[in-house]
């Protein structure tokens, strides 16, 4: 009687834990950093996203870039490590921008061109630019 039992519990104790096993085409954990990592570069220090070659880098990692956004599947996930990694740079903006742009930036050491500069601000619409005052 005790035998069954016995031989149960040894076979469950040999198959992967649900915490270990990796959801099957689930996104490596290195993939949805790298996507956190580029969200909270733009957020921080306002940089565009170069959205061709930032998809050509998911696509290495057999990601798509809609899976890894804000209403894609594993979004939320994204969304928690970006949280943490934005108020992480935010702490020393400086130096984070500065790193993230040497390394995404449009020369970068990494890949080139998945961050580019925020674009010069503009006036919004309907307004006029400032005029010099008369002397």
């Amino acid at each position: 009687m005790h035998r069954p039992i016995l031989a149960l519990s040894l076979a469950l104790g040999f198959l992967p834990s649900a915490g270990h096993a990796q959801i099957r085409n689930a996104p490596s954990p290195r993939a949805l950093e790298f996507a956190a990592y580029i969200f909270s570069a733009a957020n921080v220090c306002g940089y565009r996203i170069g959205v061709d070659e930032f998809g050509a880098l998911l696509e290495k990692q057999n990601v798509k870039a809609s899976d890894v956004g804000p209403r894609g599947p594993h979004g939320a996930k994204v969304q928690t490590m970006f949280a943490l990694m934005s108020n992480q740079m935010a702490l020393n903006r400086e130096r984070s921008c500065l790193a993230v742009a040497g390394e995404y930036g449009p020369e970068g050491s990494v890949a080139k061109g998945v961050l580019l500069p925020a674009p010069a601000a503009e006036a919004p619409a309907g307004e006029k630019p400032a005029e010099k005052p008369a002397q």
